[in-house]
């Protein structure tokens, strides 16, 4: 079975409990909430390949504070590999993509990212930012 290599960020904006993570509708299912992901494209690393995901699905720009996690799956006859990056969100760019998108809580992205995975992420960025603080 042949690897697809993509990467994903999880932006977050603001602090403490104010804190927001940002979820995009997925381009297969809109009522689906995921992260910015991507394919990474030749002579890209998977970091840029998320910055570049999260200015194109989410319309906002960021600073990588480091890799938080893998997330494998099958889709047709590929096993996809996203490498996620946590990323602290900068400010709002020029998207050409029409997705939608929704900054919440932990507690809220927790509730509406559609995959155990995601949640997983979810929890995981939480935890890094507490540490951070």
């Amino acid at each position: 079975m042949p690897a697809v290599l993509q990467a994903g960020a999880v932006v977050v904006r603001g602090q403490g409990a104010s804190a927001e993570v940002l979820l995009v509708s997925a381009k297969k299912d809109p009522r689906q909430w995921i992260f910015p992901k991507g394919h990474v494209e030749p002579g890209e690393s998977a970091a840029e390949a998320a910055l570049r995901e999260m200015r194109e699905e989410g319309g906002v720009d960021g600073r990588i504070i480091r890799r938080i996690g893998v997330s494998t799956y099958e889709s047709g006859k590929a096993r996809v590999k996203v490498s996620y990056f946590l990323v602290r969100y900068r400010r709002a760019v020029l998207t050409t993509e029409s997705r939608k998108r929704r900054w919440r809580s932990f507690s809220k992205a927790r509730e509406l990212v559609t995959f155990d995975d995601a949640r997983a992420l979810v929890d995981k960025a939480e935890r890094l930012l507490r540490k951070r603080a």
